[in-house]
């Protein structure tokens, strides 16, 4: 989702020249470079397209996933990772590497860039890991947007689809984040990228809001019906791996050196009621 948002911007507004990395599924936008992170002699064909900057968005990122494989979740997450590092370190590449809120334990919220990770999870666990390998760490927390990822569908999607079909959803009140629309997160790492900032950011969405009052406001937004949200709490849900309770992030950094701000919730969910509507 994330990666083919970058290269439709990057494309269509930036003019830039795009290599658009996939596994399995062929991205539509830039030209297509079929590889797999696990294996990292893949990861040679970059010395082919001798890019000028490398945008790493490409993880396993399912939770639960990474806890039931976690030799598959490191080969892919740290190993894979690495490989790309190190190869942008032989052709002078500039790398960003596009992290979690997940690295967090959840136990305070509102993280600063400075502030220590300690994930709860293999998941947070791995891409921490990967953290070490790169030029810009971008956290953002909750990414969301009008087209579904291949193969697995964003929260707000799936939200608005449950409840246009009048299906009841269970949302949890008490897991806190601050949701990031994938159109504000990739101008934010374009912005990075071209002018090659270093160091970590937080990009996420301005607005720090339970799962379930985000739940509300896209209700709200697209005109459906609320009542059919029903309040639930985190330890009522059977996850295999454990969640931060509250991963928000502090964007005060990406707000005082980006142009492109974080989007505020409201901001947001009228860009991508937009967004869908033009779809």
């Amino acid at each position: 989702m994330l990666g083919s948002k970058i290269a439709e911007i990057a494309l269509e507004q930036h003019g830039h020249e795009v290599y658009a990395g996939y596994c399995h599924n062929k991205p539509e936008l830039g030209e297509s470079v079929k590889f797999d992170l696990a294996k990292g002699a893949d990861l040679e064909v970059i010395h082919e397209i001798m890019p000028d900057v490398i945008i790493h968005t490409a993880a396993l990122t399912n939770v639960d996933g990474c806890e039931a494989n976690k030799e598959l979740a490191y080969k892919i997450n740290v190993e894979g990772t690495k490989r790309m590092w190190e190869i942008a370190n032989e052709l002078d590449v500039f790398l960003i590497y596009v992290s979690t809120d997940y690295v967090f334990s959840g136990e305070k919220g509102m993280y600063k860039e400075d502030d220590e990770p300690n994930p709860v999870n293999y998941y947070g666990y791995t891409k921490f890991l990967g953290e070490k390998y790169c030029d810009c760490i971008a956290r953002p927390c909750v990414i969301y947007g009008a087209k579904p990822a291949s193969g697995k569908i964003n929260f707000t999607l799936w939200l608005i689809n449950k409840l246009m079909n009048k299906e009841e959803v269970k949302i949890v009140t008490d897991q806190f984040i601050t949701p990031t629309l994938d159109t504000n997160l990739a101008r934010m790492l374009l912005e990075v990228a071209e002018r090659e900032l270093k160091g970590i950011f937080h990009l996420s969405g301005a607005t720090r809001v339970s799962r379930y009052d985000f739940a509300l406001q896209v209700a709200n937004q697209f005109g459906l019906d609320r009542d059919l949200i029903i309040p639930s709490k985190m330890n009522e849900i059977e996850w295999v791996a454990a969640r931060p309770k509250d991963s928000s992030l502090d964007i005060s950094r990406a707000s005082r050196h980006l142009t492109e701000k974080p989007y505020s919730l409201d901001k947001a969910l009228e860009i991508l009621k937009m967004e869908l509507e033009n779809a």
